[in-house]
């Protein structure tokens, strides 16, 4: 999906490791969320409450969910999914816009 229609983009940025990763919250009619964001080159570890679907428009990266499966890279076009109460980190080698869907 290339656009969103009918939704409510909250205007307010949610800012991270001082500025290298920012994101805005979409809101659909059904109640659903997602984040429209760029990161910067660098790593990264993020927590996670609900499970994430997180779709890499653009970029390159490696993505690290458990320590048994290791370090998966991850090119614009890309998929992956987060499991909910869990953390997982990023090494962002490029300009990544990514769009992350939340899944309660």
């Amino acid at each position: 999906m290339s656009e969103f229609k009918d939704v409510t983009i909250i205007k307010k940025a949610s800012i991270y490791f001082d500025g290298k990763v920012t994101s805005r919250t979409v809101l659909f009619p059904d109640g659903s969320r997602k984040t429209l964001g760029i990161m910067l080159p660098g790593e990264y570890e993020f927590n996670t409450d609900d499970k994430e679907i997180m779709e890499i428009i653009s970029g390159d990266l490696e993505v690290l969910i458990t320590v048994s499966e290791g370090w998966k890279k991850i090119k614009g076009g890309t998929v992956f999914e987060v499991p909910a109460k869990s953390k997982f980190s990023l090494n962002v080698k490029s300009l990544t816009d990514y769009c992350c869907s939340y899944i309660e």
